[in-house]
């Protein structure tokens, strides 16, 4: 039987790392990451920083079960089921902090290569404003100098599928005829990019504590 481990498994674990007295093995495997994860958690070099989430208020852990595990480093702390959430259905999709500052260039990426997909949606696919989109369309957004447009899909705002579905049916609605194409190509090249652009923020920190410790 598959485990089941906390909503915000990182953000669960920074908590746990800063106010319990839990072995990093422990939590590792009550939010089911790799102990190195959680080590990098600690000495605070993970590539993204977790606002730290507490289990014991979000009802996935109980006060009792959490001293249990504090007291005895072999226990395997087990996480409180609650009353199973609402999915939800209706609204603007959800996306996580680090990937916000993607999105208009998602959205641009949409506007200039399926013009027949309407603001709304835009809206859903995406889960920003009408406002955001005409501003991008017309150019008259506060950042436009520094919108880049870029695949949705390869940005993680949304899968291929829900793309491929939502192009069919603009297209269906506009009446136009439906071309199959690939943008694979593309989507290496700005993949390839991606990895570049990351590697070299990593050499440039590396090189900064490098700089720091010398000093």
């Amino acid at each position: 039987m598959a485990q089941n481990y906390p909503l915000m498994p990182h953000a669960t674990a920074a908590w746990l790392v800063d106010n319990t007295a839990l072995t990093f093995s422990q939590i590792a495997d009550f939010c089911g990451l790799h102990v190195l994860e959680v080590q990098a958690i600690a000495d605070e070099t993970a590539s993204a920083k977790h606002i730290p989430r507490d289990p014991i208020r979000a009802g996935d852990l109980t006060q009792a079960e959490l001293d249990k595990a504090q007291a005895n480093p072999a226990h395997s702390l087990v996480l409180q089921k609650g009353p199973e959430q609402q999915r939800r259905t209706k609204g603007p999709r959800y996306t996580p902090v680090s990937k916000r500052q993607d999105k208009p260039d998602g959205i641009a990426w949409i506007v200039r290569n399926h013009p027949e997909i309407t603001d709304a949606q835009i809206s859903r696919i995406i889960g920003t404003t009408k406002t955001t989109i005409s501003a991008i369309r017309d150019k008259t957004h506060w950042n436009i100098q520094n919108i880049t447009p870029k695949d949705p899909v390869t940005l993680g705002l949304c899968s291929q599928r829900e793309l491929d579905a939502l192009v069919a049916v603009a297209a269906k609605k506009a009446g136009i005829e439906r071309v199959d194409m690939t943008f694979d190509h593309d989507r290496d090249e700005l993949l390839e990019e991606l990895r570049k652009e990351r590697a070299e923020a990593a050499r440039a920190a590396q090189e900064a504590l490098d700089e720091a410790d010398q000093g």
